[in-house]
């Protein structure tokens, strides 16, 4: 065998080594948050949400991009939920003052599933003892059903004939939304404030 054959068989063992590793090694099908995500939602994260105009917590109505103008947790609870909804906000907001030490800014969103208790005014004592950036937004049952079901939630009242202490079943998740993106991710209950901040912190360098 020639030494320039010899030469030419490496030259092609070394591009078929780099091609190989390249393909290892970028993001699948082309998502730039491929490295971030961990968990998995059917038709991919972005199939979550949609448009929508709703009430926020000054009595303004406003849209989508309104309320999502910047890297944003979104969670749909009720005001006066006894328990899971104040745990799940004090989360969130945990999570975004972490950030904010690394120089992140996030906007944590509470949607009341619960309109006829939850006023604006109502809401705004909620969000701001939670945190000075938290938003609060409701809408009509329509509206709220709405936007629930656009991110694949549900929400149902119990012993809705006690017009002043029924509870609320929902969806207890939170997702990260984008400017530009949509939704991209979903935590659980049982994610940590610091395993979320971190997370977050992987899909806002990546966008």
């Amino acid at each position: 065998m020639t030494d320039r054959r010899l030469m030419m068989l490496g030259l092609l063992a070394t591009v078929l080594v780099l091609l190989t590793g390249w393909l290892w090694l970028r993001p699948a099908s082309g998502d730039p948050f491929a490295g971030c995500r961990r968990s998995v939602v059917a038709g991919g994260a972005g199939s979550l949400g949609g448009s929508f105009t709703l009430t926020d917590e000054t009595g303004a109505r406003v849209t989508e991009a309104q309320v999502f103008d910047r890297p944003s947790i979104f969670y749909m609870g009720y005001t006066y939920c006894p328990d899971v909804c104040p745990m799940d906000a004090a989360r969130n907001a945990a999570a975004v003052d972490i950030l904010a030490e690394q120089g992140m800014s996030v906007k944590p969103v509470f949607l009341s599933v619960d309109p006829a208790r939850d006023t604006p005014e109502r809401l705004r004592e909620f969000t701001d003892a939670m945190h000075p950036e938290m938003l609060g937004i409701t809408g009509s049952p329509e509206e709220v059903t709405a936007v629930s079901q656009a991110w694949r939630g549900y929400f149902r009242l119990n012993d809705a004939e006690d017009k002043e202490n029924y509870l609320v079943d929902h969806t207890t998740q939170s997702f990260l939304v984008l400017p530009g993106h949509g939704t991209v991710e979903f935590f659980t209950r049982d994610t940590s404030p610091e395993q979320m901040a971190e997370q977050i912190a992987c899909f806002v360098d990546a966008a």
